[in-house]
């Protein structure tokens, strides 16, 4: 009986340790491929001209392959998008998991699974219906689809794993934290933010985590709200992310032409940018704990 046991409890370690390898050979295969497709435009365009140039423009009489606008409407499309969406998914979720009545919570909860489950083109779509026309009136300009639109669109997309993450790290606090916090006579406000919150910050710094992914690689739902021209960003004016750039332009960029080696780059970049912020962030969350 005893070796039956351990012969499942090996097969089943086994199955886990060939899941995780494939994992791991996934994106190893993604990294490879991606390096190889992307580096050679790199090689031509030139490193300085391809990072830091500021016009894209491969079909021009004198094509250019600079992707600073994009970069930077990534970056300041992601940074809006969290500073928006962090402070109202951290709060829902503290008020769910402490504070709201068994009732409420049940909705809100089903409601947060229901926005997660939204595909990303009904996101754009509303978002290009209702959200780029109340932009327009709102501030009078000539088109409403903006980096601004598109913040607003990312910062609701992100709401659902921030609250759920965080509400999850949450619940898991040990209620003996809690009442010993009580007991000492702290206020319920008082130890829900000074106890149960930094207990539950790993957790939290993973709903985060979570988000900032899902604004970084989001590109259906941008791409119909944000006007999708390769400006330099500006709050009101039409701007184009890096994924947008990549989806928006490799149907028609010919095989093997350099415009399609610099849309393969493009995605090298987005793809070293994502794996650069979450190591980032790793390694803080990492050096906390110790």
């Amino acid at each position: 009986m005893g070796n039956r046991k351990q012969l499942v409890e090996d097969a089943v370690h086994g199955i886990f340790l060939i899941l995780g390898i494939i994992t791991v050979g996934f994106v190893l295969l993604i990294s490879v491929y991606l390096l190889i497709a992307g580096v050679p435009a790199i090689g031509k365009i030139g490193i300085v001209d391809f990072l830091f140039g500021t016009t894209w423009a491969p079909t021009g009489e004198v094509p250019s392959y600079g992707i600073l606008p994009f970069i930077l409407t990534s970056i300041y499309g992601t940074a809006g998008a969290i500073l928006l969406g962090v402070p109202v998914g951290f709060f829902t979720s503290v008020y769910l998991a402490k504070m709201a009545p068994a009732k409420v919570k049940s909705v809100v909860e089903n409601a947060v699974s229901l926005l997660a489950g939204i595909p990303s083109v009904v996101y754009g779509l509303v978002g290009m219906l209702v959200l780029v026309p109340l932009v327009r009136n709102a501030f009078n300009l000539p088109d409403g689809a903006s980096l601004f639109a598109a913040i607003i669109v990312l910062a609701v997309m992100v709401l659902p794993s921030i609250i759920k993450v965080s509400l999850t790290a949450l619940e898991a606090v040990p209620k003996d934290y809690e009442d010993a916090s009580l007991a000492l006579g702290a206020t319920p406000i008082e130890t829900y933010f000074k106890v149960s919150v930094p207990a539950a910050k790993s957790g939290i710094a993973a709903a985060v985590v979570l988000g900032v992914g899902r604004a970084i690689g989001e590109a259906m739902a941008v791409i119909m709200v944000s006007g999708n021209v390769a400006n330099m960003p500006g709050l009101f004016e039409s701007v184009r992310f890096l994924t947008t750039a990549v989806c928006s332009e490799m149907s028609y960029a010919v095989d093997g032409s350099l415009h399609q080696q610099a849309l393969f780059s493009v995605a090298l970049v987005l793809f070293l940018f994502v794996m650069l912020i979450n190591a980032a962030l790793n390694f803080f969350l990492k050096r906390e704990k110790k």
